[in-house]
């Protein structure tokens, strides 16, 4: 099992005078700790589901940071998790995320979903169509990433984009391209999107019955479209606890670890572990969470 990083706030005592340094040593630290992937949410507000947030807390534009990060770090993937499909046209979004695997040496990856966040939407003029809509630009985005990616440069005419030329240089360096993760786990069009195009797809572990579920969907979505299911790697978004004495839940983390592997998961993304601006919960994670996992 892989574990991973998501940084989903950036208001540390300090920010913004702060941010770019401590942004580089997590970056740096969680590298060398051994975590597989690194991910930034695609937000331009901060979440108001977040505990103890607000929408006007400080939030990076997520190819930025990611871009930055590679700077500083030399193993894990980068991604956005996950990008929404109303936030960029589909040509320039597979640009930025070829750009990224380029310059990151082949580490980037490609989190995208339907969205969701209204409010930033329309707070920053965004467009913001129905979902049924959002759904149909998500596929048709997918369908061309993939078409181009494949280097296939001819026109695109689909029902809501049209791209006469869609050149890509440089191509990406990872092949067959950046990894597609589609977020979320829909039962009747988002992870079917996963079976038809992503090569992982990732989940909220709510309860272990319900992670179950979702993944024996997914895999009818598989047998219906003839994909192989074992070729999609499974991911879940989780978070790890406070523990005593300033440390961190470690051992409640690695039983659910264990319990998600006996499901089929590969890779946990940690979001929002506490006080992560401190340094020491990576190393901590690095330690003790990594290498217990890492033959489940």
């Amino acid at each position: 099992m892989k574990i991973g990083l998501q940084i989903p706030r950036f208001g540390w005592p300090g920010s913004p005078g702060n941010l770019g340094e401590k942004l580089a040593e997590i970056a740096h630290t969680a590298d060398e700790q051994g975590f597989s992937s690194i991910w930034v949410m695609d937000h331009y507000f901060q979440m108001e589901r977040m505990i103890n947030a607000t929408y006007q807390d400080p939030m990076l534009e997520g190819y930025t940071a990611l871009s930055y990060m590679a700077g500083f770090s030399r193993r894990a993937r980068l991604g956005t998790m996950v990008t929404g499909v109303n936030y960029r046209w589909p040509g320039y979004l597979l640009k930025v995320v070829s750009s990224l695997d380029v310059l990151s040496g082949g580490r980037a990856c490609l989190g995208i979903g339907a969205g969701w966040y209204e409010r930033e939407a329309l707070g920053l003029g965004m467009p913001f169509p129905p979902l049924k809509e959002r759904f149909e630009r998500l596929e048709e985005t997918l369908q061309i990433v993939l078409k181009v990616w494949s280097g296939d440069n001819s026109a695109y005419n689909g029902k809501h984009y049209h791209l006469a030329e869609p050149v890509n240089s440089p191509q990406p360096l990872s092949k067959p391209h950046p990894p597609i993760l589609i977020g979320g786990g829909g039962e009747t069009k988002t992870l079917r999107l996963v079976a038809k195009y992503a090569d992982a797809c990732n989940l909220f572990p709510v309860s272990n019955e319900e992670l179950a579920h979702k993944l024996d969907v997914l895999k009818r979505h598989c047998d219906a479209v003839g994909r192989n299911y074992d070729s999609i790697e499974k991911t879940v978004l989780a978070r790890i606890s406070a523990g005593v004495n300033g440390g961190l839940a470690v051992q409640e983390f690695i039983e659910n670890c264990k319990a998600w592997a006996l499901l089929g998961i590969q890779h946990v993304i940690m979001s929002d572990v506490p006080n992560v601006q401190d340094i020491r919960p990576l190393v901590e994670i690095g330690s003790q969470v990594i290498p217990a996992v890492a033959g489940l």
